[in-house]
């Protein structure tokens, strides 16, 4: 299948414009801070952005990022303006003519923003071998993937080497597509449906499954939205299956709870990162105000208070007394079910105040 990717990728697809459904290249709106960084990448690295949907985890400033299929390197462009001089951006991508485009741009962008060196580097690789680059354990802040795990034939590997060079309270922090069911086999080795970021996709549940089994328990829904296929031969192939646009993050912290656990806490956002004065989102279901008092369960509290985010909250109350599981928490609930409230990883596209 990595053949036929590279393919499909370096060859087949030579613009957006390409693309025959929009499972991929699909940005939501983007504030204006992103929008003035992504107005200074390239014309031929943004017109070979092949995303669903742009990633953009809070506080960069100074951090380590790593890019699991970086492409023309168009998020490594604005992720490298975000992160700072100080910080460093890593691309990894097996496709030559996507690393050509990247790589030609270095220096360009280096002084469009007005850096005395560059602060981003990429290389050629596999996402699911990332120890055939030398990349150390625990080194990278945050990861970041957009579009491209779906791709990947070796899902599980990629989760663990991303759990393995993440720092302690790092995450992975990445745009996919997903499944309400199982895709058959058949469709699986369609290299269109494979490449249009379809058939590839993993049914929600068990990405759930997988990433917990791989050390990231509790993944964290950021946003997701349904995907249209406006292409009738793809429809009648694979029109029985609903499929998503979701982003994910999942923290790298042993030993967070199975469930979402209330000990009495709560957390105040200070307002204090960079374009989120008002509201921090942690998740699809924790929009937390600044100045506010907002009741968390345990693992929220120690996504808050032992990653980056800590200098930025209060915290009040500790782990040394247990009220049981928070109403509604606990189980994982169907991919798109408009019906449920109150749960992590519901597509449904209703939200949540509290935890969870």
């Amino acid at each position: 299948m990595f053949d036929e990717v590279k393919d499909y990728y370096g060859k087949v697809l030579q613009s957006s414009s390409d693309l025959k459904t929009d499972a991929c290249c699909t940005d939501t709106d983007m504030p204006d801070h992103l929008k003035l960084a992504m107005s200074k990448i390239h014309t031929e690295v943004a017109s070979r952005y092949y995303g669903c949907g742009l990633v953009r985890p809070q506080q960069l400033e100074g951090m380590r990022i790593l890019d699991l299929g970086s492409g023309s390197g168009r998020d490594c462009y604005i992720l490298s303006q975000l992160v700072g001089e100080e910080g460093f951006v890593l691309g990894v991508d097996m496709t030559d003519e996507q690393l050509d485009i990247a790589n030609k741009y270095i220096d360009y962008h280096t002084e469009v923003f007005g850096y005395n060196k560059p602060n981003i580097a990429f290389k050629k690789g596999y996402i699911e071998r990332l120890d055939e680059l030398e990349l150390e354990d625990n080194s990278f802040d945050i990861i970041v993937s957009n579009c491209v795990i779906n791709l990947s034939p070796d899902k599980e590997s990629v989760l663990k080497e991303a759990y393995r060079v993440l720092k302690p309270g790092g995450e992975i922090y990445f745009s996919d597509v997903y499944s309400d069911r199982r895709v058959p086999d058949k469709l699986v080795k369609d290299p269109v449906l494979y490449g249009e970021c379809l058939s590839g996709a993993l049914y929600w549940n068990d990405f759930l499954n997988l990433a917990k089994q791989c050390g990231f328990n509790d993944p964290r829904l950021v946003e997701d939205r349904p995907l249209a296929i406006d292409n009738a031969k793809i429809e009648k192939l694979i029109g029985h299956i609903n499929f998503y646009s979701a982003t994910y993050r999942l923290f790298k912290l042993d030993g967070l709870e199975n469930a979402c656990e209330d000990y009495g806490q709560s957390v105040v956002y200070k307002g204090t990162i960079a374009y989120h004065k008002e509201l921090f989102a942690l998740d699809k279901y924790h929009n937390i105000e600044t100045g506010r008092h907002f009741p968390v369960c345990g693992n929220t509290w120690r996504m808050l208070q032992e990653t980056r985010f800590k200098d930025h909250f209060e915290f009040y109350g500790d782990m040394n007394k247990h009220f049981g599981i928070y109403a509604g928490c606990g189980s994982d609930l169907p991919f798109g079910n408009s019906n449920t409230t109150n749960n992590n990883n519901n597509h449904s596209g209703e939200s949540s105040s509290g935890c969870c």
